[in-house]
């Protein structure tokens, strides 16, 4: 590896508002002046970043899948079409 051409590599916290999860890792996010920082389990203060899904809120992960409602769209698909089916 070339020395001085790779961007710094350091802890930071990832945290999901919406779960309500927070999980410690390294990244190569870049902790500018301003970037929160969060007191972790260990007493070591890190910068934190807020991520939108993590593995506690996505759905594949939960197994809490959506479900829509097709039989509701095909009716009315069909309603729609019927008229050009008569002809």
């Amino acid at each position: 590896m070339q020395p001085d051409i790779h961007p710094a590599y350091g802890p930071v916290v990832f945290r999901d508002r919406a779960a309500g999860f927070a999980f410690l890792t390294r990244s190569t996010l870049v902790s500018r002046p301003g970037t929160p920082t969060v007191e972790w389990e260990d007493g070591q203060v890190y910068p934190v970043f807020d991520v939108e899904i993590s593995s506690a809120s996505h759905p594949f992960y939960t197994g809490n899948v959506r479900i829509v409602d097709t039989a509701g769209r095909v009716e009315r698909f069909r309603r729609r079409y019927a008229q050009h089916e008569a002809r």
